[in-house]
């Protein structure tokens, strides 16, 4: 076998296992698992509640503030066991008078630091004994609060995340797809170990548990595993459940996940992601499968790419592969002509994956600021 051959199966062998064969995976050890039927968990009764603070960062969000804080006082969940805080990152606009005047419990007014900065501000000054984080432009269910702290009835819990669900669905962004599929994943990864991975819209921590991490690494990403090292579990909560709008185009998601990415990569360059010490075999496996493999794809895919046009005329396979690779970059490329759902989905996934390679490029070029601007149109 040349070395040609091995890298052309080497790098497909692993797309398709991080995409469809670590579910599968997932999928068979949770089966493995749980032979009985299922119980369902208890949900606490109301003096059982613990206290929580929902910490909100904000910058320049005027338009959409008082829209959370009157979702997040419409909780579900005894007022006299909920403190909502806005922390607004040097918001150069009306964030702070409006969170006040919609009935925020604590607005913090702060010097520009960026999203987590002024998450930590909040975290020091909340009284919950659980601490909840949401985004500005996002929405609760009214039970979704009671769903978020159930988990923590187990001692062994650290960290929770909710489900998100999109709204504005008329663009061409097809993220909504993706999110079904990163939820049916995360809930596996749950009841096998832990998550890998958690959302910015809803999840939450407990307060004795929560980690003050480099103001450019931000929580989605380093929370979950970091905790898992230090003896948490870091679960997923399917019912508690929040939605935001998604950014219009697939374009525009495009540059978001390049953002995200550039505060994603220190994380698992230097932030101790790629360390195995603390996550014991099995969480060892799913970062790897999840998280690494994933973020290598572009390099897997080029490698994949070269090796099956290198090799064509020694078997079907890899013509087969030439061609499934080229009708993926042809349909995306006419997509925009052509905005048929198979044409925009190949799109979405050329584009997207290609942020993870072009949000690294922009870390080693320049560096990550911690300051962040609002997605366009997601407000």
């Amino acid at each position: 076998m040349t070395a040609r051959t091995i890298a052309f199966w080497g790098s497909a062998g692993l797309l398709l296992y991080t995409h469809a064969g670590y579910p599968l995976l997932l999928a068979a050890l949770t089966r493995m698992r749980n032979q009985g039927p299922a119980r369902p968990q208890p949900e606490p009764a109301p003096l059982e509640l613990p206290t929580v603070s929902v910490i909100v960062a904000a910058y320049a969000e005027q338009e959409v503030i008082a829209d959370r804080v009157a979702n997040l006082r419409a909780l579900a969940y005894p007022r006299d066991r909920l403190e909502l805080i806005i922390a607004c990152d040097g918001s150069p606009d009306a964030t702070a008078q409006r969170a006040r005047e919609a009935g925020a419990d604590l607005v913090l007014e702060l010097a520009r630091g960026g999203k987590i900065r002024a998450q930590d501000a909040g975290v020091e000054r909340a009284r919950g004994e659980i601490v909840a984080f949401s985004d500005a432009n996002v929405s609760w269910e009214p039970d979704a609060l009671r769903r978020l702290v159930a988990p923590f009835a187990d001692p062994r819990v650290g960290y929770v995340c909710g489900d998100v669900r999109f709204r504005g669905t008329q663009g061409t962004n097809q993220e909504g797809l993706y999110w079904r599929y990163e939820m049916a994943v995360r809930r596996l990864e749950s009841g096998v170990r832990s998550v890998t991975g958690g959302n910015g819209a809803i999840y939450a921590t407990r307060h004795a548990a929560y980690l003050v991490v480099d103001p450019i690494m931000g929580h989605d990403l380093s929370f979950p595993f970091k905790l898992v090292k230090r003896g948490w579990l870091a679960v997923y909560a399917p019912e508690a459940r929040a939605s935001e709008k998604m950014v219009p185009s697939i374009e525009g998601e495009f540059a978001r996940k390049r953002r995200m990415m550039s505060h994603g990569w220190p994380i698992v360059l230097r932030g101790g992601l790629l360390s195995p010490r603390g996550y014991g075999p099995l969480y060892t496996m799913m970062i790897f499968s999840h998280r690494v493999l994933r973020y290598l794809s572009p390099s897997l895919h080029v490698v994949a790419l070269a090796t099956s046009v290198a090799l064509l005329g020694h078997g079907w396979v890899y013509g087969a592969a030439v061609v499934v690779q080229a009708a993926l970059v042809l349909g995306a490329l006419l997509a925009p002509f052509v905005p048929a759902r198979p044409l925009l989905v190949a799109r979405y996934y050329v584009l997207t994956t290609a942020s993870l390679a072009a949000g690294l490029w922009d870390w080693l070029r320049h560096g990550t600021q911690a300051g962040w601007e609002p997605a366009e149109g997601t407000r």
